[in-house]
């Protein structure tokens, strides 16, 4: 077939080491195989009622035929097609309209359920091996491509998981039938409809290879444009004061001429499809009333054979059409779920069971660690934390302090080195049981859609009120948290009370103290309080953390003087180490920054 050729835009998505992977065909195959599996009985249940919804909606033409065969020999002018006959068929087909009625129900019902289902298990199952990830992958990833996938990819699939799949097995089962009962028919005359597929088998294989990729690029073409538009006008006064006016515009009507060259070619390829559909709907229909029709002179096949085969073939119609129309709904689907399924091509962090810290001491020894191959961010790192000890790491922004932090924490493997904990790897052990023993607190902070209690019980989930209150006062977040209108009860998180940044740090920080882990890593708790409110709610800490090993990475050197040993790190290495004093006395960077600090 001759078409137009499609803009040169490539629709792949690009690769970088810092997404998530996409999901491979097999990958795929197997998900939908599992699923299947899992909703099996549910999927026979919707094949059979759609079973006796197609097979009611045949009894029309039966009968019909069957009148109009009585007809043709004669009997019913002799009186053979008596009133009780018609009776009796009226009566029977009032019948098969009121089952067909009834499954039909049934049918969308129990489609709309499977499709429910099914999606709130893909749901489920990303949500559930997303957590079970290596800490590092996730982290490298970062919550953008994560939070696209569950939300983004998520919508695009809910039509098609509702819908598309449901009704896609509805139009097979349907299809597969009125074939079935026009070779019961007149068998001679069910090869007829062969005569259509070639037609059917070429234009639907020359539009799904182009579509999916097509509809791919749309999209993204749209997205492009919206992208261009919002930023322009989020930055309006920057572009305005900047003069980039024209040449925003320049770019967002590149974007425009791409995107509307897509649409032109999607279009184009429905407008060869449907054209083909309608000729395979004609050639079906035309194939059986002709060839029908020389049966019914040769005496093969009679007339009323020829009425039910020929109003069965227009059934067709609607079958065909909604496989189409569901199955190119499915291609476009596809490229979501394999982002979707495209976390289950990481391999799970089960780590060895069989490492075990014997002790508290931390240790790093000659770590080398980056993000990149070939660039290193800490380069031959060796510190060793004695239990207890409240170790603060300083240094200009960059230099590698929250990358040396999560590697301490577990977060991280080192690229060549070791970081253990109490003579065993962190590399090697169990991520549940790295999180029993050592935790991070950066300046993410998550307040959960729920009550208070809930979102503190997250870290301890058999906390009585008691510790909850105790945990909250820790932190100096008792008396806010006692004034609200429900207490703990009191719903928060998104269409809930609404609490500040300082507030939701606050409750970050009290799951910590109810987690109790021996070893705490704080890469900038405290960042989003006022100075003040920071240096009292540090100081509430501290006596909470007495005996705990602690980690501190901050740019407020007040931490710092407060610490047992200060490290000081630049360039990817511990440049400095000391306590406070000693460094000062030293009169080097850390002096050097000290000084800055106080003026």
């Amino acid at each position: 077939m001759i078409g137009v050729v499609p803009p040169a835009y490539d629709p792949a998505a690009p690769t970088t080491a810092n997404t998530l992977p996409v999901g491979a065909p097999a990958t795929v195959r197997a998900y939908v195989r599992e699923l299947y599996r899992r909703h099996r009985r549910a999927f026979l249940l919707l094949v059979g009622v759609n079973t006796v919804a197609v097979v009611a909606s045949m009894t029309g033409p039966y009968l019909l035929g069957g009148l109009i065969q009585d007809v043709a020999d004669g009997t019913g002018a002799a009186g053979a097609l008596s009133d009780l006959h018609l009776e009796r068929s009226i009566g029977l087909f009032a019948l098969a309209l009121v089952v067909q009625a009834v499954f039909v129900r049934q049918v969308r019902l129990r489609g709309a359920m499977l499709g429910e289902q099914m999606l709130a298990d893909l749901r489920e199952d990303f949500l559930v091996r997303s957590v079970g990830l290596p800490p590092g992958v996730l982290e490298r990833a970062g919550t953008g491509d994560l939070l696209s996938r569950i939300t983004t990819d998520i919508d695009r699939l809910a039509n098609a998981m509702r819908e598309a799949v449901p009704q896609l097995s509805i139009g097979v089962v349907w299809a597969a039938l009125l074939i079935g009962g026009l070779a019961v028919t007149a068998p001679p005359l069910a090869p007829a409809i062969l005569i259509a597929v070639p037609v059917l088998v070429l234009g639907c294989r020359w539009y799904f290879k182009r579509a999916p990729s097509a509809y791919r690029s749309e999209a993204a073409g749209y997205a492009a444009v919206a992208a261009a538009l919002a930023e322009t006008v989020d930055a309006g006064r920057t572009v305005e004061a900047h003069r980039l006016g024209d040449r925003r515009v320049r770019m967002s009507e590149q974007r425009v001429k791409e995107w509307t060259a897509w649409e032109r070619y999607t279009l184009f390829l429905r407008s060869v499809l449907f054209p083909v559909i309608n000729a395979v709907h004609v050639l079906v229909l035309l194939s059986v009333l002709l060839i029908g029709g020389v049966f019914v002179l040769q005496g093969w096949i009679d007339v009323g054979q020829l009425t039910t085969s020929a109003l069965i073939a227009q059934m067709l119609v609607d079958p065909v059409g909604l496989i189409l129309r569901w199955y190119d709904e499915l291609q476009v689907a596809q490229v979501s779920l394999a982002r979707l399924v495209g976390v289950r091509d990481i391999e799970p962090d089960a780590g060895d069971a069989s490492v075990r810290p014997d002790g508290r001491d931390v240790l790093a020894d000659e770590v080398n660690f980056g993000y990149r191959e070939g660039v290193d961010v800490l380069r031959k790192v060796s510190l060793e934390v004695e239990p207890g000890t409240r170790l603060a790491l300083v240094g200009p922004s960059g230099a590698g302090k929250s990358t040396l932090g999560r590697l301490l924490a577990g977060i991280y493997a080192p690229r060549t080195g070791q970081v253990t904990l109490g003579g065993a790897e962190l590399s090697r052990m169990q991520a549940e049981r790295v999180r029993s023993h050592v935790a991070l607190v950066n300046q993410e902070h998550h307040v959960f859609v729920g009550s208070l209690r809930d979102n503190l019980r997250l870290a301890r989930t058999g906390a009585e009120d008691a510790e909850l209150w105790a945990a909250l006062g820790a932190v100096d977040a008792d008396a806010w948290a006692r004034g609200l209108d429900d207490g703990l009860d009191t719903e928060v998180g998104s269409g809930g009370t609404a609490l500040t940044p300082a507030q939701a740090q606050q409750i970050a920080l009290a799951r910590l103290v109810l987690a109790d882990p021996h070893t705490l890593v704080l890469d900038e708790a405290t960042s989003l309080l006022d100075p003040r409110a920071a240096r009292n709610l540090e100081r509430s800490l501290s006596r909470v953390l007495d005996g705990r090993t602690v980690v501190a990475i901050a740019h407020r050197l007040h931490t710092a003087h407060d610490a047992d040993v200060i490290a000081v790190v630049e360039d990817g290495r511990i440049r400095e180490l000391g306590s406070h004093d000693d460094l000062v006395a030293a009169d080097g960077a850390y002096a050097a920054l000290w000084r800055s600090w106080h003026g």
